[in-house]
């Protein structure tokens, strides 16, 4: 930058114009000085030679006395600046020539003689002025009769006698510049002092007048870099004055005072915004139910641990357990009574574990726990096994007294090579194991086990091929009025694999759910069943409603409806022949989009019915603000009418809520006399079951002369 500061920048500009104006005016007056010299001096000089002249009449009227011209010439020794004088008669003749004290002294009398020669060959033009130069310091302009100048001599050119009768000339030279010097000299000896004392004196009071000036100003500046090496925003300036300046003082005080109450306020959100932090970061890694670590911090901390024991070669060991008959919990006793039990089982377990291993809590009712220090197998199994026996002891929740157990899978990192995915993935595997085994028991994660696993990739990749070669097949299950007539049908679905000969739907549906081709699998049942659709109507002899299951995952994905309004125009379907049946946990898990899903099935013409439906608050608070038209009775309650009584009231609540909501009531699973008994005299108004039609397929039922009911003789 030019200048550093505002004061250094105004303190060079007001010198500078001091010293121009200064020396400017020095300068003008040297030139005045000089004009009025020269002035001076030619009016001197005009009057010397204008009286020289009038003497020169009387003795050029006869013959010229060459010697009485030298004394009338020598005149001029007063003179000392006159460089040289010329007499010339009426026809330029010289007559007679005078030379100065300071040509003489300099040797210039040749130059000049040899100019008198050059001077004698010029022809008068007019009486106005020379034609030529008669000399060479004199310019041919300025050879007029009067007065002329050159840079460095005045020229006196004096006509003798009359203008009519010229008697001769009379020419004077001075010599101006080497006075002029000399003067100039002088004054400027004189003068220059005072000029420089004054500038020094005007520099000195412009500094001291800045100083007093831009003094406010630097304490500003100064203030301003203390705040900033400081970041005190409660410091204040001392301001004193009325200017300009003081009231900026002024607004900084103000602004300083604005500043530092933000400032306060910022420092208290911030403060605020960490501790929000602070409880985000607890929130994003813990699980807010159970105060365990959550599954996202489980993941990297495992994953840590993982690459740790690759370099080291160390094992680490993982325990996965799952709570066996937790959802019934949660249908049973509510949601509230199940999220009280899972607090109270990791409360439980981590009495169980020792000091220094982690427990997680995975998703759901699913829990791991990482074990440090290299466990061997015996310590593996043994904290296994209290976490079984321990968990099989009762919970007293709610005055409720709740049992359950626990299935656990155990694994080992080598087995996993290390991998994270892999090593949980062979947890779950021996925890299913474990359940598959009876529950309440452990298994070790063995190779053998991903027998499992491969078996669930072939039924995931084998899903597509199913439905493009019709693998898939549709049975019916009927259901009966109170009175066992036949009022309608509930499609099945079933898939013989070519390898693994038939797949249960409890097996492949979650499979296709979590590979994410449930909704192809739901388009194929639904194009199915219309085209199915007039045969069932005909083989029963009167058109019945039938009922198709659809998943949670089917009510996110965009188009279903129109898919279905499609098939429906496509078979010319009346909407009323097909019921739409949602589980109650998938109606949850979506509640606004399924509500916007039944809303629009509904003006399609198409019923809907809440499937596997259970005691708890979630359902009791949601179940008016939906539009449903039947209510699913789960089969487990009507697998415990013949021998719980608690199921037996908690069906009668169902079915007596449902009957003050003005809904249909199906009870599914009936396999026994008393179960029908039970469920018509409480009013049930359908009942499905293998007490009445086991799922048939299409050709079967065909193949009957009537429809027969499975229970009637």
């Amino acid at each position: 930058m030019l200048f550093r500061s505002i004061r250094t920048a105004l303190t060079v500009l007001t010198v500078s114009a001091i010293l121009i104006v200064g020396f400017s005016v020095l300068a003008f007056s040297v030139i005045q000085y000089e004009n009025l010299y020269r002035e001076t001096i030619e009016s001197d000089l005009y009057g010397l030679s204008g009286n020289m002249a009038e003497d020169l009449v009387a003795l050029m009227a006869g013959e010229p006395d060459p010697f009485e011209l030298a004394i009338l010439l020598s005149r001029l020794d007063r003179y000392a600046n006159v460089k040289y004088a010329k007499i010339f008669d009426s026809g330029y003749a010289l007559l007679q020539h005078y030379y100065g004290r300071e040509v003489t002294r300099h040797g210039q009398i040749r130059s000049l003689d040899r100019e008198i020669d050059l001077e004698s060959a010029l022809k008068l033009a007019d009486h106005a002025r020379v034609a030529r130069s008669l000399g060479r310091e004199v310019d041919i302009e300025s050879a007029r009769i009067g007065m002329s100048n050159t840079k460095s001599e005045l020229l006196a050119l004096r006509l003798i006698g009359d203008e009519r009768f010229p008697l001769g000339y009379l020419l004077v030279v001075y010599d101006i510049r080497g006075p002029l010097d000399k003067t100039r000299q002088a004054l400027l000896s004189s003068t220059a002092p005072l000029t420089l004392l004054v500038v020094a004196l005007s520099i000195a009071v412009i500094f001291f007048l800045h100083y007093k000036i831009m003094s406010p100003l630097t304490r500003l500046s100064q203030f301003a870099r203390r705040v900033e090496r400081t970041k005190d925003y409660s410091l204040r300036i001392d301001v004193k004055g009325r200017d300009e300046v003081a009231t900026l003082g002024h607004n900084i005080n103000r602004m300083m005072s604005t500043i530092n109450t933000e400032t306060d306020k910022n420092r208290k959100q911030t403060r605020q915004l960490l501790d929000q932090r602070k409880t985000m970061e607890r929130l994003a890694n813990v699980d807010s139910l159970t105060g365990l670590p959550n599954r996202q911090f489980f993941t990297e901390y495992l994953r840590i641990q993982l690459t740790r024991a690759k370099r080291s070669t160390r094992n680490v060991a993982l325990i996965f357990f799952d709570l066996d008959g937790f959802k019934g919990v949660n249908d049973r006793f509510g949601h509230e009574t199940g999220d009280l039990l899972l607090t109270e089982v990791s409360k439980r377990v981590k009495g169980y574990i020792r000091e220094g291993d982690l427990l997680s809590r995975w998703g759901g009712d699913e829990f791991l726990i990482l074990l440090h220090d290299d466990p061997d197998e015996f310590t593996l199994v043994t904290i296994a096994n209290r976490i079984i026996e321990g968990l099989r002891e009762p919970f007293h929740i709610n005055n409720w007294e709740i049992n359950i157990s626990a299935s656990v899978g155990i694994v080992n990192g080598r087995n996993s090579d290390h991998s994270l995915s892999e090593l949980v993935s062979n947890a779950d595997v021996a925890m299913y194991r474990s359940k598959m085994a009876g529950r309440g028991t452990y298994t070790i994660f063995a190779r053998e086990m991903m027998e499992d696993i491969k078996r669930k990739l072939l039924i995931a990749s084998s899903i597509t091929s199913a439905i493009k070669d019709d693998e898939f097949e549709l049975v019916y299950q009927g259901k009966v009025s109170p009175q066992e007539s036949l009022i309608g049908f509930e499609a099945l679905l079933r898939w013989r694999h070519p390898k693994l000969g038939p797949v249960s739907p409890g097996e492949f549906i979650p499979i296709a759910e979590q590979s994410g081709k449930i909704t192809d699998v739901t388009r194929w049942v639904l194009e199915r069943l219309c085209r199915d659709l007039p045969r069932i109507h005909q083989i029963a002899g009167k058109k019945r409603p039938v009922s198709v299951n659809l998943s949670a995952l089917d009510l996110k994905k965009p188009g279903l409806l129109e898919f279905i309004e499609g098939l429906l125009d496509t078979y010319q379907i009346d909407p009323a022949w097909l019921e739409f049946e949602v589980t109650e946990s998938a109606y949850l898990e979506n509640f606004d989009v399924a509500n916007r899903f039944f809303q629009a099935i509904s003006k399609m013409g198409c019923s809907l019915a809440l499937d596997d439906f259970g005691v708890g608050y979630s359902s009791l608070s949601y179940l008016t603000r939906i539009r449903i038209d039947t209510l699913k009775i789960d089969k487990q309650f009507v697998d415990n009418i013949d021998s719980s009584d608690e199921d037996i009231v908690v069906t009668k609540a169902i079915i007596d809520m449902a009957k003050h909501l003005h809904l249909n009531i199906c009870a599914e699973g009936i396999e026994t006399r008393k179960q029908f008994d039970f469920l018509v005299e409480n009013g049930c108004n359908q009942l499905q079951g293998y007490l009445f039609f086991k799922p048939t397929r299409l050709q079967d039922l065909a193949a009957r002369p009537s429809i027969k009911l499975a229970g009637k003789s």
